[in-house]
């Protein structure tokens, strides 16, 4: 397929995409504040958009979204939408692709679904990149760590008895993961209180621990809420607020010792700026899935970094260790153990840090299992 604007610096083109919509299910179903506050049902599964992409040359990248409770579908149906306008494209030139997919795309927006669609092709087009240049991700973007402070999230759901609580705490340690997120919340805010009591009472004083509301107090309570866990110097207080009450976050960052966190709910660059720009997080925890991918998160961190702040980005450990690894400030990243099963590889933790492997671009492969779980796949072009 030819371009005008073609010229000699055009070595490859994209021959085939394939897309995959992949359902992983839950080993238990997975509760947290919106569940107990009516707003949602338990989680029991977790829908992903895979793409792999196949250049002429034989290159090859894999990449991918994913959806919580309702969307998947969605994603992989827009994603067939424009996957096609991808034939014949350099795939080395991935920031005009991200550009051409939001315009075959432009009525339903440049936000949410729409660019979580484009997020799985971008990641895939990063990961070719690395992978042809013999390189792990981090390492092509501009590596300023080989590893990642890393803390365990889900041993620490409201579904989960306080005694299972701690020993899926321990067990994360022991595993070299450096710190604890526990889910709070809940209606009674005393059993929040008491919870974090007995974890923090239960693990080394020295262990860092972090607190998740998944944005269901309101000001005033969160308010008391923060001047109450104070006491904890948490490494955190995440999403106590709507996620897109940038002003109420604000208030409490400027109001509360420990640090404000969140982000993870937002679905676009801009939407990330205007939380930023408002003096909303101390910590910022974009998803690069969620916000369109490896080209969108690079162009947040940037901003980010002008600003002076952390970032600790959101669930996606196997992307998110290596833009992490590449963000100047010493970073968090968030360990689930939730996606295992879709892949052949595993990431090591020691001594508190998750650790960039040496394989290239993201280093992950798909098991028998994930191709098992597939409910729907598209293909777009063909091999040469």
């Amino acid at each position: 397929m030819s371009n005008l604007n073609e010229g000699a610096a055009t070595t490859d083109r994209i021959a085939r995409v394939k897309l995959s919509s992949i359902v992983l299910p839950l080993r238990n179903p997975i509760s947290d504040a919106k569940v107990l506050s009516g707003r949602q049902k338990p989680m029991t599964e977790v829908v992903f958009l895979f793409a792999e992409i196949t250049s002429e040359n034989g290159h090859e990248g894999i990449g991918f979204s994913y959806s919580k409770r309702a969307g998947g579908p969605g994603q992989f149906a827009h994603a067939q939408e424009i996957a096609p306008i991808l034939i014949g494209e350099d795939p080395s030139d991935i920031g005009k692709i991200w550009t051409k997919l939001t315009w075959a795309g432009a009525s339903v927006g440049r936000s949410g679904l729409a660019v979580q669609a484009i997020a799985a092709i971008d990641v895939a087009l990063w990961d070719l990149k690395a992978k042809r240049a013999g390189l792990p991700l981090a390492k092509l973007l501009g590596a300023h760590r080989d590893s990642v402070r890393t803390y365990n999230t889900s041993g620490g759901f409201l579904h989960t008895p306080i005694d299972a609580v701690i020993e899926n705490a321990k067990r994360s340690l022991a595993a070299g993961i450096g710190a604890i997120k526990l889910k709070v919340g809940q209606p009674d805010w005393r059993q929040d209180i008491a919870r974090v009591t007995v974890v923090r009472e239960a693990l080394d004083p020295d262990v860092p621990i972090m607190v998740d509301a998944n944005q269901q107090w309101d000001r005033a309570t969160a308010m008391r809420m923060g001047r109450l866990f104070e006491p904890f110097n948490l490494v955190w207080i995440e999403e106590p607020l709507d996620a897109y009450d940038a002003d109420g976050h604000a208030n409490l960052a400027r109001a509360l010792d420990t640090p404000i966190a969140t982000g993870e709910m937002l679905s676009s660059v801009a939407e990330h700026v205007r939380l930023i720009d408002a003096g909303a997080a101390d910590i910022v925890q974009p998803d690069a899935p969620r916000i369109g991918g490896i080209t969108q998160f690079l162009k947040l961190a940037a901003y980010a970094e002008n600003k002076q702040l952390e970032i600790a980005p959101h669930f996606a450990m196997e992307i998110h260790l290596h833009l992490a690894a590449a963000y100047p400030i010493e970073p968090w990243v968030e360990h689930f153990d939730w996606l295992a099963p879709l892949f052949n590889e595993r990431l090591e933790t020691s001594g508190g840090r998750m650790h960039v492997s040496a394989r290239p671009g993201l280093g992950i492969t798909l098991t028998d299992q994930a191709r098992a779980w597939t409910v729907g796949t598209a293909e777009f072009g063909k091999l040469p």
